[in-house]
């Protein structure tokens, strides 16, 4: 049976805040696994990360978790896919960690150096000694034989070896001599299109060790082209009209020039060699150190200059040796200031190997460090689009003008073809005015505070306040009760902690006996609770919720030992969290119950309701905020003054026109996460992210 990747992470309530350390880490693993060195996450879990056919990171500029509840029922694909839902604690730019947008950004002391912190660090021989590249090649200086990948390790990677499976029909290169130190080093890369067969070659081009290029060739392809792949590839449609070089010829032409010692060097070069169609008994070079090509800004890659880096970065390696080419690569991931200043519109194209004019010794000019930045050192051609784009050499480039559907447009052809993508999409700085926050607060807080306050009444004028608290508090726990006198006859408001315990009255003490009289149980009536009922509706449905109920009328003093004893016969009970007060700690009269089916929730639901634990009668129902809206709902009932300050009520009329404009835009957003979506990849992890404006 095919194994599939899975995220673990049932978390609720208290639990659903993360750190951005956190999410490097669920991120770093995902993209890296075990074989860079990456370890589970802390907090979460993935199972089978070999089997992740991709990440993908999409970034909703301007938006926080603000605009997700003031626009709720807008994300109807949103709320309803996505299960795991997690507030990030305030922190530094994890934008400019994550991709290189901003200035300020210092990394952590790590050798992985995927965390940000706030202190500079400096690389030390005990990180080194963790450096992947010594554990395997030790800090001496070798020959490069020491360097190649031997039979076994080129099976491992995919090589094309003769005789292997999928190797049928390969051109054969007769390199089969034995490689000494002085063996000749070539430099290989190719680029590609999607034809109706798959990837096919486009162009070839092979250096010397001097840097001379010896074939730099386009190749026309046996298939249509259904893509070029224009922006990675350079290739056009109209270049390859004229072209009549088939693969065959390459081939050919490859076998006459390379020596029979020769030893290949190139970045993916197994993908390169698959592509060829060219099976080999030479051992290759895998350069292990980063470097900077192609920052000109202009369009797809010249596969010749790819070419001739790689093999620079192997001869710096043979020279220097492995200890100068693992500091280099901790610096690259430490360092917060650049070691030389260095235009963006120019190359990089140091050390540059045999030739006289450059010295050997010369360290490459290092970027800021940041998570792309990090993937590009093992090997990966992250995808980066939107406001902040990557360029054909790797550099991230400002792209302000660039529309959310061209965005959608882009990654609907791109994101397949690589395994970590970030896509962003923005809705304006427009947007982000502090009184148009401040009021959408308001609007939120406000209509949050209705949904957990019930009024019930009448009663009569000596009415017990004892009794009505104490039946009303079995649907869960009471943030306030007031008696309203300002009527005919008195009503009692009460504010609930959780929006399950007003629902809950609502639905089981509205035209009951409660007091001595026969009540009626009501939210406020206002404007902004005309849809309520849709909202509970649309609640109960949040992927979040699903096979979770609610349960009430829980003694304070039973502890969650108590209770997992008490449920332990309900089938397939998963988790169970038990409420409690974030500021003393104190349990609450309530708890949640996840189960691994949703039958089995509601197969619970009829059992619990009604059933009595040490004397106290239990109420339950499905549950509407058993996760992130449970701690933001807590937040804002606990947040001292409004969070931005008075709003200007003349300014009330152009709030309400922004806000139309915004529920239009998120509606639309909410389209395009749904489409993208829906092109992934299955075993795709799928992250969205909520930066806020500040």
């Amino acid at each position: 049976q095919e194994k599939s990747s899975r995220l673990s992470a049932a978390l609720f309530g208290e639990d659903c805040e993360i750190s951005h350390d956190q999410l490097y880490e669920l991120l770093k693993y995902a993209a890296l696994g075990k074989c860079h060195n990456a370890t589970q996450p802390s907090w979460c879990r993935i199972y089978h990360q070999s089997h992740l056919a991709g990440v993908v990171v999409i970034v909703l500029h301007e938006m926080s978790q603000l605009h997700f509840y003031k626009f709720y029922l807008q994300f109807k694909h949103l709320r309803k896919v996505f299960r795991h839902r997690f507030a990030l604690t305030p922190s530094g730019n994890f934008l400019a960690s994550l991709y290189g947008e901003g200035a300020n950004l210092k990394p952590q002391n790590t050798a992985q150096g995927l965390t940000s912190t706030s202190s500079e660090c400096i690389p030390k021989s005990s990180d080194l000694q963790c450096d992947p590249i010594i554990r395997k090649y030790g800090d001496k200086k070798r020959g490069l034989t020491s360097y190649t990948l031997t039979l076994e390790e080129q099976k491992k990677n995919y090589y094309p070896i003769k005789g292997s499976p999928g190797c049928k029909g390969y051109m054969y290169t007769e390199c089969d001599q034995q490689r000494t130190d002085s063996s000749p080093l070539f430099g290989l890369d190719c680029e590609m299109c999607l034809t109706a067969k798959g990837n096919e070659v486009t162009r070839v081009s092979l250096v010397d060790a001097q840097g001379q290029c010896l074939l730099n060739e386009l190749v026309k392809p046996e298939s249509t082209v259904v893509n070029y792949r224009t922006r990675f590839s350079g290739i056009t449609k109209k270049m390859l009209l004229p072209v009549k070089t088939r693969l065959s010829d390459i081939q050919t032409r490859l076998k006459k020039m390379l020596p029979h010692d020769a030893v290949l060097v190139g970045h993916s070069l197994n993908a390169d060699l698959q592509a060829l169609e060219v099976s080999i008994l030479l051992r290759v070079f895998l350069p292990a150190l980063w470097k900077e090509i192609q920052c000109e800004k202009k369009l797809g890659h010249d596969p010749a200059e790819d070419a001739r880096a790689a093999l620079e970065l192997a001869q710096f390696f043979i020279e220097q040796g492995p200890a100068k080419v693992a500091e280099l690569n901790l610096e690259m991931l430490l360092t917060t200031e650049k070691l030389a200043e260095v235009p963006q519109n120019k190359a990089v194209l140091q050390p540059q190997g045999c030739r006289a004019q450059k010295q050997l010794n010369e360290p490459p000019h290092l970027s800021k460090p940041c998570f792309l930045d990090c993937l590009q050192v093992t090997g990966q051609k992250p995808l980066l689009l939107g406001r902040r784009e990557m360029d054909s050499s790797g550099l991230c480039q400002s792209n302000p003008s660039t529309s959310n559907k061209q965005i959608l447009q882009r990654a609907l052809e791109d994101v397949p073809l690589s395994t970590f993508s970030i896509i962003q999409f923005s809705l304006g700085p427009e947007y982000i005015a502090s009184h148009l926050l401040a009021g959408l607060y308001e609007k939120v807080r406000s209509k949050l505070g209705d949904m957990l306050t019930i009024y019930a009444g009448p009663f009569e004028e000596n009415f017990c306040l004892k009794a009505v608290k104490k039946e009303f508090g079995r649907c869960g726990p009471i943030q306030s009760l007031t008696v309203v006198t300002e009527t005919y006859q008195p009503y009692v408001c009460i504010q609930y902690e959780v929006l399950e315990a007003a629902q809950l009255a609502v639905e089981s003490l509205n035209g009951t006996e409660v007091a001595g009289s026969c009540i009626k149980v009501q939210r406020p009536i206002t404007a902004a609770m005309l849809d309520c009922d849709l909202w509970i509706k649309e609640l109960e449905l949040d992927a979040e919720n699903e096979g979770v109920i609610y349960v009430a009328g829980l003694k304070e003093s039973l502890t969650e030992a108590d209770l997992q004893e008490e449920f332990s016969q309900l089938k397939d009970l998963e988790t169970l969290f038990l409420p409690k007060d974030l500021q003393s700690g104190k349990h609450r009269n309530c708890c949640f119950l996840k189960f691994q089916k949703s039958q089995s929730a509601l197969d619970a639901l009829e059992v619990i309701n009604g059933w009595t634990v040490k004397g106290s009668r239990l109420r339950s129902r499905n549950a509407l905020a058993s996760g992130h809206l449970w701690r933001w709902i807590w937040q804002m009932n606990h947040s001292t003054g409004k969070q931005g300050g008075n709003i200007l009520y003349e300014k009330m009329e152009q709030l309400s026109d922004s806000e139309q404009d915004l529920r239009k835009k998120v509606k639309k957003l909410d389209h395009h996460i749904k489409k993208l979506y829906r092109s992934l990849q299955n075993n795709t992890l799928c992250i969205v992210l909520f930066p806020g404006a500040n």
